[in-house]
């Protein structure tokens, strides 16, 4: 269903401000929300954007102490420390990843009552949820889910089933999102300016729906990633504008980059196939095959049209390794 902008902003608002009992807060084990603090390895490719410190939250989800967070907060991790409720503070190392996704898992030592996942996929629009983060980034609130939707963003990333929630939050990077019977549905991962598309700005988050880990959690705890080759990456942040794929930052030493590939490039279409939307622009390039795949992108550059052979590559292996 699609929300109009009033019945958006109003149960936005009374989510926030009208004195109810929380939704779903007793069944939320509060010893089960933890604090992450991660260091990037020294000359980490994530610093620039991600910082070489970074915190969040982290959402333990079994009794032997796995830890689910947003994925973007441990990438190349050289230490993380958590921090627990009760002020104890272990260290913990990375479980798996799923760029996919977003999600990434970590174990430390804990021993306490986990949260239970719930049934993202039956999470409604203007349904009341809980948004919870550790004590330092605002404990928790309550807000309102406005939609449900795909999400693309520029880093070659797009999901199905975005959980977009108002009023937003400032420090969301982990914080679990909690339906009424307190079960956990989403991960935060985004502040957004469009979390309601209605052409006006309508400020809000976005949460990674947990039905997308259920499928991977045992891959990711035999392995640290999905089983089956890598989707091919290009190293290429873009945004759409105007019906145009426009390119805003090309990594340095990436596939792209050595293609020659530039900032304010135009992609017109890859492998023959025109596109116009991001969306289109990700399912070309991963229906392109595996990581290590040759990339043809049609590129308008200086007014003229130019083809570019671009040798594709796994995201992870350009990343720097965990220090021994």
């Amino acid at each position: 269903m699609t929300v109009s902008f009033f019945a958006a902003a109003l149960s936005a608002w009374r989510a926030s401000h009208v004195p109810v009992p929380d939704v779903g807060a007793d069944a939320v084990s509060p010893e089960a929300i933890v604090k992450l603090s991660i260091k990037a390895v020294p000359d980490a490719r994530t610093a620039e954007h991600l910082g070489a410190e970074r915190e969040g939250t982290g959402v333990v989800i079994d009794d032997k102490g796995l830890i689910l967070t947003i994925g973007y907060l441990i990438l190349e991790a050289g230490s993380i420390l958590v921090v627990a409720g009760d002020g104890q503070v272990l260290p913990a190392s990375v479980v798996g990843y799923d760029h996919a996704t977003g999600f990434g898992l970590v174990r430390a030592g804990l021993s306490c009552r986990p949260v239970e996942m719930g049934d993202s996929g039956a999470l409604r629009e203007l349904a009341t949820v809980l948004v919870v983060a550790h004590g330092g980034a605002g404990g928790t609130s309550r807000a309102c889910v406005v939609s449900r939707r795909r999400f693309t963003g520029w880093w070659e990333y797009m999901i199905e089933g975005g959980i977009f929630t108002a009023p937003p939050r400032f420090e969301h990077s982990g914080a679990g999102l909690f339906d009424a019977e307190g079960k956990l549905v989403g991960v935060g991962s985004l502040w957004v300016s469009d979390a309601l598309e209605v052409g006006a700005a309508f400020p809000g988050n976005m949460f990674v729906p947990v039905e997308l880990l259920k499928p991977l959690i045992d891959d990711l705890l035999a392995s640290g990633q999905r089983r089956g080759p890598a989707r091919p990456w290009l190293g290429v942040y873009s945004e759409e504008i105007q019906g145009h794929v426009v390119v805003t930052r090309v990594l340095p030493e990436s596939p792209a980059a050595r293609a020659g590939l530039n900032r304010g490039d135009i992609i017109l279409g890859v492998g023959g196939q025109a596109i116009a939307r991001q969306s289109e622009f990700y399912q070309r390039l991963w229906g392109s095959g595996e990581a290590g795949a040759e990339v043809v992108l049609h590129v308008l550059h200086n007014k003229a049209v130019r083809q570019l052979n671009v040798r594709s590559a796994d995201r992870m292996k350009y990343l720097r390794p965990r220090s021994a």
